[in-house]
């Protein structure tokens, strides 16, 4: 990582007020236009971008995400191919990168060579919502070989388990805003406050709120709780509507969003 490690690609992240996270699927529609909305988003006010790995059965996300997924896939595009144009993005910028995937990608790719390619390109962590907590003992294991952070997951049903899931978690920690899959609401009820009090009493980490965050109102409201807000399907949507001419909607979008949290 170029002697920069993981955690402080995260660090940077958070350090200059709260950060605005936004998740993209790779290759929708194509990944010369990734590569651009990468850059775009960057100068737009991103502060750690979230590239998704396209999956045929991605269980976590709602039928915006599930549908970049099926248009990229049919696009060709291959964990390599994302790999190569990371790559292509290391050459241009540092912004904090991670991948947002699902275990069966990283396994059928091999979970060394897969670790071993994220810390030569740079990508600080990885986000594997299929994963409970309490089966990624082993594979833990080898992000912390690799010096690549597992991000750790908390959801409203978590409850009891909030200390435990925190006391484990690196890098920051992903709480999940409602129950469900990814996909915009137009409310969000849960007791995010409470749930990021939680973490913060066993564990200093960064907290990020995401699932569901699709105005600059719902934005700014999560970042008063939080230090930092995930938005995906609202990017996506419009990456969808657009296609190749979706980096000015996009980032006009972005910059919505992160002015609106920064008057918090």
């Amino acid at each position: 990582m170029n002697n920069t490690t993981a955690q402080n690609y995260i660090d940077n992240a958070f350090s200059q007020g709260k950060a605005f996270i936004p998740f993209i699927t790779c290759g929708d529609p194509d990944l010369e236009t990734t590569e651009k909305l990468v850059y775009a988003m960057e100068k737009a006010g991103a502060d750690l971008i979230e590239l998704g790995i396209p999956f045929s059965d991605p269980v976590a996300e709602g039928p915006v995400i599930q549908e970049a997924s099926e248009r990229a896939l049919k696009n060709g595009v291959t964990t390599d191919k994302i790999f190569e144009m990371v790559q292509k993005i290391r050459e241009n910028s540092f912004v904090p990168l991670a991948f947002m995937t699902y275990a069966n990608p990283v396994f059928t790719y091999g979970l060394d060579k897969f670790l071993s390619r994220c810390k030569e390109n740079g990508i600080c962590c990885v986000i594997l919502p299929d994963i409970p907590f309490e089966e990624k003992g082993e594979m833990l294991d080898k992000f912390q070989e690799y010096g690549v952070k597992m991000i750790s997951l908390i959801a409203p049903t978590s409850k009891d388990r909030i200390s435990k899931i925190a006391a484990g978690a690196e890098g920051f920690v992903y709480c999940v805003s409602s129950l469900g899959v990814t996909g915009t609401r137009t409310e969000i009820t849960t007791d995010i406050a409470a749930m990021v009090e939680g973490v913060k009493e066993v564990n200093a980490l960064p907290c990020a709120i995401g699932f569901g965050i699709s105005s600059p109102e719902t934005a700014a409201k999560m970042s008063r709780v939080s230090d930092g807000v995930i938005v995906g399907s609202a990017i996506v949507k419009i990456i969808g509507v657009h296609g190749r001419d979706c980096i000015e909607p996009v980032c006009n979008f972005v910059r919505e969003l992160k002015d609106a949290m920064a008057k918090q």
